[in-house]
């Protein structure tokens, strides 16, 4: 299974910006994972500036994962966001979702499915209701696949009814998605949610500027498909 996140509107922000971006981003991956049962740690991880590309292992449960912690990664935005940095802007990402074949490769996974997940990340409907609706933090999209096989089966906390299906074509090939609309966290389910979020003690002093591929571990593009 694949999971792939994106900061919105990363480029905009000054680099103390960035960088808290980034601390707040791990920090409610790691509390909407952790309140599912998952193991960070574990997962396979392409890092970029402005987010991942997860592939979670094998045998991951898909319904926890399309449900219930794209649940709790809402209730945990929400909560960094009302206590985060005043001085920050909040922070509001995309997350898309897909399962389905690959093969690992020196320059990282290979196959159709890292495509799909990022085309889908990527796709405009997923931008679009982000900037359309200030007051959402998370904007998400399974692919057609793990709709069929997972959502539709109502096992993963998630109305079916709350997605709305779209395609996009990129280089001449079409992706279909589902995008949730709905609320997230649904009401009545808050009292069981993350309500507050451990962010890393590391240093808030800014880091010297370095060129890009000054050293070993530059961030760098995870993927990106444009």
């Amino acid at each position: 299974m694949l999971l792939a996140v994106d900061i919105q509107a990363y480029s905009r922000l000054n680099t103390r910006e960035q960088l808290l971006a980034q601390r707040w981003l791990s920090a409610v991956l790691d509390t909407a994972a952790a309140h599912v049962g998952l193991d960070r740690t574990r997962w396979d991880k392409q890092v970029g500036g402005d987010g991942e590309l997860d592939i979670l292992p094998e045998g991951t449960d898909s319904a926890p994962v399309a449900g219930e912690f794209v649940i709790a990664l809402a209730a945990a935005l929400k909560a960094i966001n009302a206590t985060g940095d005043d001085t920050a802007p909040p922070l509001r990402v995309r997350l898309a979702l897909h399962h389905g074949t690959l093969t690992a490769g020196p320059f990282g996974p290979a196959g159709d499915a890292p495509i799909v997940v990022q085309r889908l990340l990527d796709a405009v409907p997923l931008r679009r209701l982000l900037a359309e609706d200030p007051s959402r933090d998370l904007a998400y999209v399974v692919s057609d696949t793990l709709f069929e096989d997972v959502v539709q089966t109502g096992f993963c906390g998630l109305p079916p009814a709350d997605f709305r299906s779209f395609k996009v074509t990129a280089k001449g090939v079409a992706f279909r998605g589902h995008l949730f609309t709905g609320s997230a966290p649904p009401e009545g389910r808050i009292s069981e949610l993350p309500t507050r979020v451990q962010v890393s003690n590391a240093t808030d002093q800014t880091p010297p500027v370095r060129p890009y591929g000054a050293e070993a571990g530059s961030s760098h593009d995870f993927g990106s498909t444009r």
